[in-house]
């Protein structure tokens, strides 16, 4: 964290206006050092990067081959052409967010809460007098606001890739119903801010970030998947995987790209309902916020 978040001769005030200025000095001051912090850019970048490869790369190249890749087989070429056009792109948008999305941003947001305890960051800010609520505050607002910056980019940059498919192949580009556009980016913004927000919380419960990316990259690429398999054969294991994040995003998504569009797609399920998987998500969005404000405000940061 910045040691600019919040002037010394504010950390003494209690009304309510001030602390709300001292978060948004806390924001401004964190939003600052998320746009210098390669990280940052090397996670999106990152994202995009697979967005681009699993999203249309190979599925155009086996459109324009006509070999069906693994994630194709069985579709027409009509089919995988409508995947690649502007038409489509609320769906392609969404289907790499339960795992892969969410793996990332799981990490930026252990990154950015273990690095103030790694750095020794809140330990100088506190002794400062720096109000330690407002400080947490105005980084998750700034991490909330890395991640919708990432969900409308990522949309951006998928749609420009559709168009130029579409425009190449002398496809349609009709852009999807703005209902559907509003639709995937709310459940895209969900579940990233789900993902960066545990993250978070793994970074103030381990106090570090190297421990808080182990843990979060194991539970969300293996462990999930491990106790779902294990739920096919005992109930109670079942019964449990339905209230994980992994699985509450994974249906989420699931319930707007559909079950067909997202077999053979990593994270992507159907497990639970949409309205039971949202509000799962949700859940954990509060969760993450109360335990990493709880954790930073009663315990010794030394």
């Amino acid at each position: 964290m910045s040691t600019t978040l919040v002037p010394a001769g504010t950390a003494g005030s209690t009304g309510p206006r001030s602390i709300l200025t001292a978060v948004v000095r806390s924001t401004r001051a964190e939003a600052a050092r998320l746009r210098a912090w390669p990280a940052v850019w090397i996670t999106l970048g990152t994202w995009l990067a697979l967005s681009l490869m699993f999203g249309y790369l190979f599925t155009y190249l086996s459109y324009t081959s006509g070999d069906a890749g693994f994630a194709n087989e069985g579709e027409t070429k009509a089919q995988m052409l409508a995947q690649l056009v502007p038409a489509g792109v609320a769906d392609v948008l969404l289907q790499g967010m339960p795992m892969f999305g969410g793996a990332l941003m799981m990490v930026l947001g252990a990154l950015v809460a273990g690095n103030g305890y790694g750095w020794g960051t809140w330990k100088t800010l506190f002794s400062q007098g720096v109000r330690r609520g407002p400080a947490v505050v105005g980084a998750i607002a700034a991490l909330t606001g890395f991640v919708v910056a990432t969900v409308v980019v990522t949309f951006l940059f998928d749609l420009g890739v559709a168009t130029l498919i579409a425009t190449s192949e002398s496809a349609s580009l009709t852009l999807p119903p703005t209902g559907s556009v509003l639709e995937a980016l709310g459940a895209g913004l969900l579940v990233l801010e789900m993902w960066a927000l545990l993250g978070f919380a793994l970074g103030t419960i381990a106090r570090g970030p190297a421990l808080a990316v182990g843990l979060g990259l194991v539970w969300a690429l293996v462990v999930e998947n491990l106790l779902r398999g294990v739920g096919e054969l005992l109930g109670w294991v079942e019964s449990l995987t339905e209230v994980l994040p992994g699985t509450a995003a994974g249906s989420l998504i699931g319930s707007i790209v559909g079950a067909g569009s997202g077999d053979g797609t990593p994270g992507v399920l159907d497990t639970v309902p949409a309205g039971q998987a949202a509000g799962t998500v949700a859940v954990y969005v509060v969760l993450a916020v109360v335990v990493s404000l709880v954790l930073v405000r009663r315990r010794d940061v030394t």
